[in-house]
């Protein structure tokens, strides 16, 4: 088994880069996996794009094929025409069993900037659905993915990783506004955007007592029905720039390709709003708000994801009991992971061993028994014995050897060595 990661993420890149990288729409997904399916059609891949995150991941049986680390970053230098010394030091790659141990640490939010946050599951089960629905994946990622997605489920049931606030948009909210507003209940909240985040961020700025909810989004309905479901209004995307220099806090969730929100564009919608404090939590990835408009007067608090960064650290300390926990429940998973991926490796090599071994026994006896004709039967029953119970002694220290080199998760040199040396195939 050849099975590898590689990732740009939030410990190793900046925003500014990582959204460079980031594939922004399920087009884009679908256009890489068209890609990465042709320059590499015996592989399976996996592509997980967040804003915290570009990570891809790799597998195939044969040890010795698969695309290395320089061809993968020449794909995303390619792809997104960005060039390979940008993010080559940026990008780290883990093979085997780390991958494994990380991709589980991924699901179950321990490797993510808000500890224990709930919403990185969901888009890694959207990362598989679509990889799925691209025929991308095969019998080593799906077996990954699905029990990532089960190690994450024990982690939350076994754990108190998730207690208090733990997602991206309940720090934005609880820390961040909370810092610039002592009460939301009097302020006009604009939401630029209708997906999970825009959903999950309405709930907790709701659940702070916020009352005045606008809804703005490029497909109006959709924007309606998120409106609706938080007695809120819709509006159509046309009057963007109204509803933002009339609120008191904007959040921006849409991800598109390039800002929404020039400088420019906001120093004139500041002198028609005037000089009331505005509270912009852009929690876009690609970010929605250009950084300087944070510059524009001393009224004006932008966040993007990673100011974050400090809050969630703090967040990671407190929980450090129940981090402990999930770590030694994904060691075990990871552990059983490789186990079972070994096991199934292992199986056909010993089933097809003694298949072997076992025809050649009866091969040899029954032409032993020709020359002896003249033996009672009970004898030729004794010599057939004799030579199964020698069968199984020359098995057993191989087959044994092979079992235990699969309880540590690598039995590929031994597997290997003993194919080349029995001449079995894969079946």
């Amino acid at each position: 088994m050849n099975l590898q990661v590689l990732s740009c993420n939030h410990h190793t890149a900046d925003l500014s880069l990582r959204e460079k990288l980031a594939f922004s729409t399920e087009g884009d997904l679908h256009q890489a996996y068209r890609q990465l399916k042709s320059a590499f059609p015996s592989t399976e891949v996996v592509v997980l794009s967040t804003c915290n995150r570009v990570e891809l991941y790799t597998a195939q049986i044969d040890e010795e094929m698969g695309p290395s680390r320089d061809e993968i970053a020449k794909f995303f230098s390619e792809f997104h025409d960005v060039p390979v010394d940008l993010f080559m030091n940026e990008m780290w790659q883990r093979h085997g069993v780390e991958a494994v141990r990380h991709l589980f640490q991924v699901a179950c939010s321990l490797d993510s900037m808000v500890l224990g946050e709930p919403q990185i599951v969901n888009q890694l089960k959207e990362a598989y659905r679509v990889a799925q629905e691209n025929a991308a994946c095969g019998p080593l990622t799906n077996p990954l993915f699905q029990q990532a997605i089960r190690v994450s489920a024990r982690v939350r049931s076994e754990t108190e990783l998730a207690e208090g606030r733990v997602s991206i948009a309940s720090v934005a909210v609880g820390e961040f506004g909370r810092n610039i507003f002592d009460r939301f209940d009097d302020k006009l909240i604009v939401v630029i955007g209708a997906g999970e985040m825009a959903e999950e961020t309405l709930r907790y700025l709701q659940a702070e007592g916020a009352k005045t909810i606008v809804v703005v989004n490029r497909g109006f309905e959709r924007g309606q029905k998120l409106a609706q479901s938080f007695a809120g209004s819709a509006k159509p995307w046309e009057e963007l720039d109204r509803w933002i220099s009339e609120a008191d806090v904007v959040v921006s969730t849409t991800g598109a390709d390039q800002p929404i929100m020039t400088t420019s564009r906001m120093k004139a919608l500041r002198k028609s709003s005037g000089r009331k404090p505005l509270l912009i939590l852009d929690l876009g990835a690609p970010r929605d708000f250009e950084p300087a408009i944070a510059e524009i007067d001393e009224d004006v608090f932008l966040y993007d994801i990673d100011d974050l960064e400090a809050t969630c650290e703090r967040n990671k300390a407190a929980r450090s009991g129940e981090v402990t926990k999930a770590l030694k429940i994904i060691d075990e998973e990871t552990n059983r992971f490789m186990h079972d991926v070994s096991h199934r490796a292992t199986g056909p090599v010993i089933k097809q061993l003694r298949e072997q071994w076992h025809r050649m026994q009866t091969e040899e006896v029954e032409r032993v028994l020709q020359k002896l004709s003249h033996l009672e039967q009970k004898d030729k029953d004794y010599i057939a014995k004799s030579y199964e119970q020698m069968v199984n002694k020359m098995l057993h220290p191989p087959l044994e050897a092979l079992r235990e080199e699969a309880k540590s998760g690598t039995p590929h040199g031994l597997l290997d060595a003993l194919r080349r040396l029995f001449g079995i195939g894969d079946r």
